[in-house]
C-alpha cells in the first residue's frame, strides 16, 4: 500500500513483484480500479506449492524452498489465479535463484543464514500450462499473455519483444502440449541438486525455441553455444503507461484561481 501511494502522488508506473498472498494482490486490484498504472507479478511457485512445504520433517527438503516470500496457504493460491485470469495480475515470473543443498546449509546453524531462493526458470511454463490451462484456470490466451505479452508491453519493448508482427524478432517458442513429462532433479538442465517440482508431470512442454529467428532448441536439446550472439534491447524510458500518466497528472494538478478584486470581501 505504501508503495502504491508513493507511486502514484510522483505519478509513476509500479511493478509490484513476487505477489504471494491475497492481501497484497487486494491492493493491486483496488489501486487499479482507480485508474493507478500498477501491475502485480506471481511466481510460479507460490501459484503451486503451499506453506507444508516448510512442515517437512527433512531439513534439506524444507531449506531448498526457504525464499522470500514464502510459501503461503493454499487459500492464497486461489486469488492470486483468480488475479490472472481478471487481469488484476498480469505476469507470471520464477524470480530463479537456484541455491544448492550445500549452499543452502550455510543456515545450518540459524534460520536466517539459510540463502533465499530457489529455482523454477527451466520448469515455469510447463507448471503453469499444466496447473492453469490444464484445469481451466487460464486460457491459451491468457497464458500468453502472462508470460510473453504483457511484460514485454510494460517492460516498453513491444512489440520488438512479445509479439509475432513485421519487424519484431523472431523470439518464438513452437508449444506442444501433446508432450509430457515428470519434472525430476535427475533430468533436469539446471545442475543444481534437485528440483522444487519433483514429481509432478507436465502435460506441455516446448518442441523448438526460436531467437531471432535461429532455431536454439530443439527436441530437448540446445544448439551450440554462440558467444558474442546477444544484442541490446532499447527499451525507451517513456513508454505508453508514463505518457498517460503525465497527461492525467497535468490535468488535474491544483491550480490557482484568480479571484475578482471587486468580489473580496473587506479583510480578507
Amino acid at each position: 500500500n505504501r508503495a502504491i501511494m508513493i507511486a502514484d502522488a510522483a505519478g509513476v508506473p509500479l511493478y509490484i513483484v513476487h505477489v504471494s498472498c491475497e492481501q497484497a494482490h487486494e491492493a493491486i486490484r483496488r489501486a487499479r480500479q482507480k485508474g493507478m498504472r500498477v501491475y502485480g507479478e506471481p511466481l510460479i511457485q507460490h501459484l503451486t506449492l503451499d506453506e507444508n512445504e516448510y512442515f517437512n520433517r527433512d531439513w534439506e527438503h524444507a531449506a531448498r524452498r526457504v525464499m522470500s516470500p514464502p510459501f503461503r496457504s493454499k487459500e492464497h493460491q486461489d486469488g492470486l489465479w483468480a488475479g490472472l485470469a481478471a487481469g488484476s495480475l498480469q505476469v507470471v515470473a520464477t524470480d530463479h535463484a537456484a541455491f544448492t543443498t550445500e549452499q543452502k546449509k550455510m543456515g545450518l546453524e540459524g534460520f536466517p543464514m539459510i540463502p533465499n531462493g530457489t529455482g523454477g526458470l527451466e520448469d515455469r511454463m510447463s507448471v503453469l500450462w499444466t496447473k492453469g490451462v490444464e484445469t481451466g484456470r487460464l486460457t491459451p490466451n491468457e497464458f500468453v499473455a502472462v508470460t510473453s505479452s504483457n511484460i514485454a508491453r510494460i517492460l516498453n519493448c513491444y512489440p520488438t519483444k512479445g509479439a509475432i508482427v513485421p519487424g519484431a524478432d523472431a523470439d518464438i517458442c513452437v508449444w506442444d502440449p501433446s508432450l509430457s513429462k515428470t519434472i525430476s532433479a535427475s533430468n533436469q538442465k539446471s545442475i543444481i541438486d534437485y528440483n522444487v517440482f519433483e514429481g509432478i508431470e507436465v502435460k506441455a512442454l516446448p518442441r523448438y525455441t526460436l531467437s531471432r529467428g535461429d532455431i536454439v532448441w530443439a527436441h530437448g536439446q540446445n544448439s551450440q553455444p554462440q558467444p558474442g550472439r546477444g544484442r541490446f534491447v532499447r527499451r525507451p524510458a517513456f513508454s505508453a503507461p508514463h505518457e498517460a500518466l503525465s497527461k492525467w497528472k497535468e490535468l488535474t494538478a491544483p491550480r490557482k484561481v484568480q479571484r475578482d478584486p471587486t468580489n473580496i470581501p473587506s479583510g480578507v
